[in-house]
C-alpha cells in the first residue's frame, strides 16, 4: 500500500545558501539548524524516510517541517525579491521557529515590561534607593512601589531583563 505523497520542497540558490548558513551557524538554537537541514535534504529529493534514517528525528517532524516550508513559499518569494540576505534569513527563521502555544495569555503587558526594563536601566540614586545596581528583586519592589504592577516575580523581572520571554 503506498504511502502518502509528501509535498514537494523547492528551495532557491539564495535560500539553499543561507540555509546552509543556518545549519553551521554556531549560534543558533540546535531545532532551527535540525529544521533547516530537514528542508535541505527534502529539497535535494531525499524521501522521508530517508530523512528519518539521516537525521534520527521522527517522520511527524519531517512531514510537519515539508508542509510548514511549502506553505510558505509565496511569502518567501516576494521577501527574497525586496529584501537584503539578512531580512531573508529572518524570515527563514520565523519560518523554522516553533508556531505559538496555546495557552493564557500573558497578565503583564508589553508597556508593563518596558516599564519594568526602564527601571533597570535608571540610577537607582535617582530614584533615592541606598544601593548603586539594580538586582531583579530590587527592580520588582521598585515595580510595585511605583504602581506599574501589583505583583511580579524576581524570576519573570530576571527574564525579561534577559530578554527571554517564553
Amino acid at each position: 500500500m503506498p504511502g502518502r505523497q509528501a509535498p514537494a520542497v523547492h528551495v532557491t540558490a539564495r535560500q539553499e545558501e543561507l540555509l546552509r548558513k543556518l545549519v553551521r551557524g554556531t549560534t543558533i538554537p540546535q531545532r532551527l539548524a535540525v529544521r533547516a537541514q530537514i528542508v535541505l535534504l527534502a529539497a535535494a529529493g531525499h524521501s522521508s524516510e530517508q530523512i528519518v534514517g539521516k537525521l534520527v528525528v521522527t517522520r511527524p517532524m519531517v512531514r510537519k517541517w515539508r508542509r510548514r516550508w511549502s506553505a510558505s513559499q509565496d511569502q518567501l518569494r516576494v521577501v527574497e525579491g525586496e529584501e537584503s540576505d539578512s531580512a531573508v534569513q529572518s524570515r527563514i527563521c520565523e519560518i523554522l521557529a516553533d508556531a505559538p502555544r496555546c495557552g493564557r495569555p500573558s497578565d503583564i503587558s508589553p508597556e508593563q515590561i518596558l516599564e519594568i526594563i526602564a527601571i533597570a536601566c535608571e540610577d537607582p540614586e535617582t530614584a533615592q534607593r541606598p544601593f548603586s545596581h539594580w538586582t531583579p528583586g530590587e527592580v520588582a519592589r521598585e515595580s510595585v512601589r511605583r504602581g506599574i504592577i501589583e505583583s511580579i516575580s524576581t524570576r519573570s523581572v530576571d527574564r525579561f531583563l534577559k530578554g527571554d520571554r517564553s
